[in-house]
């Protein structure tokens, strides 16, 4: 299996928590499209509108969401977006460990009328899942939360919210991108009524990829501001009235991106090949042994130790994180630094325990310097 991913033969590759090492088959999938757009032309879309259709229910399925209720988008924080432009302002709950361009939004909406309620980590490393759950009242009209932080790698217990939101009848949107291709999800199990996500990271996607679930009973009941032909029923009839489209297709807006969503297809192509569970199992082994040689060379560890608790990444806090992080990338080892985050170590199924030793001993001896 690794020598489907071309970057292995030059780097180890710890870096997937930020961009997937992408497999080889990208090339054909982007060979397909180019081949495609140069002899159909315009009769390309009776080809790319029934594959889109049918690869957004592909990822569906690896989400454990029924057919149709998935679509596709450009970024997390578009899809996030076009969805919340269906609500009527109110009050959010969402996490201080949110990814900032999904906090950037809620403030957007903010000065539409939005009251956002913010909940503070204690440690910028871990959700406080008691407080978030405390926040969430009455009052309280949307849940959303990252189902791991890209602070830390911690997972939090989704269902556990989902649960006291239902109770108040609010509705739960879910960032999983920190979490998509590298841990188990499950839209039902975890309670969640929007589940958001690119496919650039442990996907093994494209960085212009991303989709969206929407509980379907919640979908009809919706009708976003930001809207297009192809959320139209019947986008080819040309018709002036808008006719929502049955369901989460009502999400779409102008004419989809085919090209991101075929080099995408090539990551999904693995995971399903791998498996999630097999996946799930290596990073833990994997990520497990990061940590346990973090604490040998005495490096703070940001990432919850439990199994359970942890998705895919390990982040490890000293002064020097910045430029030892520059420094491996120089020399072949590639991770990335975040300032609320220290050095971070993303592997994924195909690296090796050898490989994790070769750049933890580098590590070690760089940050000593």
């Amino acid at each position: 299996m690794r020598d489907r991913f071309p970057i292995l033969e030059n780097q180890v590759y710890f870096l997937n928590n930020a961009m997937g090492a992408a497999p080889r088959t990208l090339q054909g999938k982007v060979d397909r499209y180019v081949h495609e757009q140069l002899t159909l032309g315009e009769r390309g879309w009776d080809v790319w509108w029934p594959w889109v259709q049918t690869e957004a229910d592909r990822v569906a399925g690896f989400i454990g969401a029924p057919a149709g209720s998935v679509v596709f988008g450009m970024g997390v924080t578009e899809l996030l977006h076009r969805f919340v432009s269906a609500l009527a302002p109110g009050k959010v709950v969402t996490s201080a460990l949110d990814f900032p361009s999904v906090g950037y939004a809620w403030q957007g909406w903010a000065s539409r009328g939005t009251r956002v309620v913010v909940v503070p980590s204690p440690d910028g490393a871990d959700p406080d899942e008691a407080a978030i759950i405390a926040a969430i009242d009455q009052e309280t009209t949307v849940v959303s939360i990252s189902l791991a932080t890209y602070c830390s790698g911690a997972l939090l217990d989704v269902a556990r919210i989902a649960a006291r939101a239902r109770q108040v009848g609010a509705i739960v949107i879910v960032d999983a991108f920190q979490a998509y291709g590298v841990v188990p999800i499950d839209v039902q199990a975890l309670g969640a009524d929007v589940l958001i996500s690119g496919t650039r990271k442990f996907g093994l996607g494209a960085s212009e990829s991303a989709f969206m679930y929407v509980r379907p009973a919640l979908a009809d009941q919706l009708a976003p501001v930001a809207v297009g032909w192809f959320g139209h029923r019947e986008p080819f009839a040309f018709v002036p009235e808008l006719v929502p489209a049955a369901g989460s297709q009502r999400f779409n807006v102008g004419t989809p991106m085919v090209l991101p969503h075929y080099a995408a297809s090539a990551g999904l192509d693995v995971l399903l090949e791998v498996g999630i569970a097999a996946i799930r199992e290596a990073s833990l082994a994997l990520t497990g042994r990061l940590i346990a040689r973090a604490d040998e060379l005495g490096l703070a560890v940001a990432t919850p130790r439990e199994p359970g608790r942890r998705a895919g990444v390990v982040c490890l806090k000293f002064p020097q994180a910045d430029p030892v992080h520059r420094q491996l990338n120089a020399e072949g080892f590639a991770c990335s630094y975040r300032p609320t985050s220290g050095l971070r170590l993303g592997p994924h199924f195909f690296n090796t325990a050898a490989e994790a030793d070769r750049l933890m001993d580098r590590l070690g001896e760089l940050s000593r310097t």
